[in-house]
């Protein structure tokens, strides 16, 4: 019991210094607000106000059909070009994509001579430029087979195939993203707290006073654990619930108290991992340095980015007992589909027994410093 006292009062004291740092509070706060919302909305995978030119050698009903076809918010409206600026255009990065319809492409197509139209992409806008030519190609084959016809009927089809999406039905990216966001920043905070706060500690010389307390390495480890943990909680909830629910209207499908209890069990892990690194690194640049390169390399390989089927397979086997793949699998689970404990107890299970080998390991280190300091 006068352990857990002592755990606790000198948690309180993070609190406090956690409090009168201003830079790292208005850091968390940031994080956890305008950078949840600006990775959410900032990149989407679905083309937007894609500019187009078209260069019009046939002038005909079809292909002015074909221009009306190409409207906002996929397209800006098309605008015509000759057929000497479309170079000097792409160079310039002008437009994204400029069609070239040829002459007689509507007496062509009457006859049923298959004309060809040409695409010219700015490749360099690669997402858009992927998304949108296969829209442009849909949109064309689609606009001139209705106009032939003068009919919206098609022909009947052997086969008909219906495509239902799941859990985002209108492939909304936001809602994608801002759970991810919420996860990277779990990730890239908890550990820079924690590993900020013990290294504060030994460049300020305050780790020698705490020595000639009746302390243990545990208690110091423990109390930057709950007390670091506790703030990004906190800031996590309040951005899922404000953030992510309220501003940007993800809907929840599962239990936010059951993705809260995962988050809890990620914080053991990542706050142990902040404590070995703070064991590790003597500075706060060699600190810094550390945690872009190990932060980077866990969520690249978390599959929130990327799915984690699309790695070689021997780095597969690696990345499954990362605890931060774990979590992003539990919290797409939860929060997209409304899966329960006994779907995700697994992971929470794996994420728990890492949290405890890296806790167990950087509490030997931290022992090793405090010896050595002594």
């Amino acid at each position: 019991m006068q352990h857990l006292k002592m755990i606790f009062w000198l948690g309180t004291k993070e609190l406090r210094s956690l409090k009168y740092d201003k830079v790292m509070v208005i850091f968390v706060i940031y994080a956890f607000t305008l950078a949840i919302y600006s990775q959410a909305t900032g990149t989407s995978s679905e083309i937007h106000n894609a500019s187009v030119a078209v260069v019009d050698d046939d002038r005909s009903n079809l292909s002015a059909h074909l221009m009306d076809a190409l409207y906002p918010p996929r397209f800006l409206p098309p605008e015509r070009i000759a057929a000497t600026e479309v170079d000097r255009a792409l160079d310039q990065g002008k437009y994204i994509f400029v069609i070239e319809i040829p002459p007689r492409f509507e007496l062509d197509a009457r006859a049923g001579r298959t004309p060809e139209i040409q695409l010219s992409i700015d490749a360099t806008a690669m997402l858009q430029a992927g998304v949108g030519s296969s829209y442009i190609q849909k949109i064309i084959l689609q606009e001139t087979q209705r106009f032939l016809k003068r009919s919206d009927d098609s022909a009947a089809q052997p086969v008909a195939v219906v495509t239902r999406r799941l859990f985002n039905p209108n492939g909304e990216t936001s809602w994608f993203n801002s759970i991810v966001a919420i996860v990277n920043q779990i990730t890239l905070l908890t550990i820079v707290l924690t590993g900020a706060a013990l290294l504060r500690e030994r460049e300020q010389g305050t780790i020698e006073h705490l020595l000639v307390m009746p302390l243990t390495a545990f208690d110091i480890a423990m109390a930057k654990v709950w007390a670091n943990g506790l703030v990004i909680l906190a800031a996590a909830t309040v951005s899922l619930l404000l953030i992510v629910k309220g501003v940007l209207r993800v809907p929840v499908a599962g239990s936010e108290a059951l993705f809260l209890l995962g988050v809890v069990l990620y914080l053991f892990f990542a706050t142990a991992l902040g404590v070995l690194l703070g064991t590790i690194t003597r500075t706060m640049a060699q600190f810094a340095m550390l945690v872009v390169v190990l932060v980077i390399m866990l969520q690249l390989l978390s599959g929130g980015n990327t799915p984690i089927e699309s790695q070689p397979a021997w780095l597969q086997r690696f990345t499954w007992y990362l605890p931060s793949a774990r979590f992003v699998s539990f919290a797409q689970a939860i929060i997209y589909r409304g899966a329960g404990w006994s779907v995700v107890w697994r992971d929470f299970a794996l994420v728990a027994v890492m949290g405890v080998l890296c806790m167990a390991y950087s509490l030997s280190r931290f022992r090793k410093m405090i010896a050595a300091s002594k």
